[in-house]
């Protein structure tokens, strides 16, 4: 793809090279506060994912399915954090906030990667909450280790494939015109504003992508979600049906929080369309999101806070 994307500008020599981000805002004093608020998050961003990560390996408790999407969702929402903030941090600070024609491609690529990822994952593990309550003598079977890791290899295939059309679609276009970036990173409308290039195809193929991906997604958490509460309905003790329920808690928080801000963004009529609105909500899901998951999962959740507390006492030793 890089040395595609080479080839197109050697044979045109009138196009960007580089581009510059008009960031979330061009007063000095505000960037100063917003590099420390983004600073703060990205690091309990690093630390509370990377560190649920270390508490899943280290527990054997917690070596369960639910455990093991809940890794991999860790590991998903460091990366995709990472493939935005760091750049982000830098340009706030800086007198220029440029990067290069390929750097922008390949932050395109990684952070759609990690958002497709993150889509097929929730849905995967509303499954799995799904196959845990409703027959729960079946679990081990219909969520072995194999299947576990079929599933997750799936989602990483699943969101990159989707990230590398997209990619590919929108890097083919060529850019001979303005080169600032209305935005903190490389996101599709901006890009495609800047394009000289026929986009018609382009967002017809984006659309249509996203549309069937985030929709799929969304049907398999809403199936998964009606027959977990079926099955919980028919559960004759309140604490039994107070206990099946709470296991499914976080992964609902997480899953409106995440699908909330995406079907706004991505789903909304162009008429309604506002950059400094795509600006805001982007900070929601590419940056708080990702903090806030193990936020949610520890909060939440009696095992990994029994986790925790058992770390802690044989580090206190």
């Amino acid at each position: 793809m890089i040395s595609y994307i080479k080839r197109v500008q050697s044979r045109n020599q009138t196009e960007v090279t580089e581009f510059i981000f008009l960031g979330l805002s061009d007063n000095p004093e505000v960037q100063g506060v917003l590099f420390t608020l983004f600073l703060s998050i990205y690091v309990m961003t690093m630390v509370g994912n990377l560190g649920m990560m270390a508490l899943i390996r280290m527990d054997r408790c917690l070596h369960s399915p639910m455990y093991f999407f809940l890794c991999s969702l860790s590991f998903v929402d460091a990366s995709s954090s990472s493939s935005v903030t760091p750049k982000m941090l830098v340009n706030l600070m800086a007198e220029r906030k440029t990067i290069s024609f390929n750097g922008c491609a390949a932050q395109f690529f990684f952070f759609g990667s990690f958002l497709g990822t993150e889509c097929f994952l929730l849905a995967m593990m509303a499954y799995d909450r799904y196959a845990a309550i409703w027959n729960p003598l079946l679990y081990p079977v219909l969520m072995s280790g194999r299947i576990c890791f079929m599933l997750v290899t799936t989602s990483f295939l699943a969101g990159f494939g989707n990230a590398a059309i997209h990619t590919g679609m929108t890097f083919r276009l060529s850019f001979c015109g303005s080169n600032r970036i209305n935005h903190f990173y490389c996101d599709t409308p901006p890009l495609l504003k800047l394009s000289c290039s026929d986009i018609h195809a382009n967002g017809i193929v984006i659309m249509a992508f996203s549309t069937f991906i985030v929709i799929t997604c969304v049907m398999i958490v809403l199936i998964s979600y009606l027959c977990i509460l079926i099955a919980i309905l028919k559960i004759p003790s309140t604490m039994g049906r107070h206990k099946a329920f709470s296991t499914c808690g976080s992964h609902l928080m997480a899953v409106t929080l995440f699908f909330g801000s995406i079907l706004f963004m991505y789903l909304r009529p162009t008429s309604s369309y506002s950059m400094e609105q795509d600006k805001v909500v982007s900070v929601f899901y590419m940056i708080v999101i990702p903090m806030l998951n193990p936020l949610i999962y520890s909060l939440k959740n009696k095992d990994v806070k029994e986790a925790v507390k058992k770390i802690l006492h044989k580090n206190m030793l």
